[in-house]
């Protein structure tokens, strides 16, 4: 009993740190990228806010495939007359992780 305890704390220590983690991943790509140029956590600059992207895309399950494809190679109409010009500084594997951040925003 003792150790299934000690087993089910270091599954919930390791979902936090992982998510920690994943956390300062997002952000500091979001950083070096120049995405907070446009974009800010909480309020609309040049592009929405990364809660108001998270919130209009909760509960959709191709959000993040969908999401990426916009990071690569850009979009427009979705939020207004201003076009998300492409990203070829951002490979596929951050632009996953900046995506996975993004939807984590609340």
């Amino acid at each position: 009993m003792k150790r299934n305890v000690m087993m089910a704390g270091l599954v919930l220590v390791s979902a936090f740190v992982s998510q920690a983690a994943m956390a300062d991943a997002g952000a500091d790509l979001a950083k070096a990228k120049n995405c907070l140029a446009c974009h800010a956590v909480a309020t609309k600059l040049v592009g929405p806010a990364y809660k108001d992207v998270a919130a209009k895309y909760a509960g959709q399950k191709d959000a993040e495939a969908k999401l990426v494809t916009k990071v690569l190679k850009g979009g427009s109409g979705a939020w207004g007359a201003i076009p998300m010009p492409a990203n070829p500084q951002v490979n596929e594997a951050e632009a996953k992780t900046l995506v996975k951040w993004v939807l984590a925003q609340k």
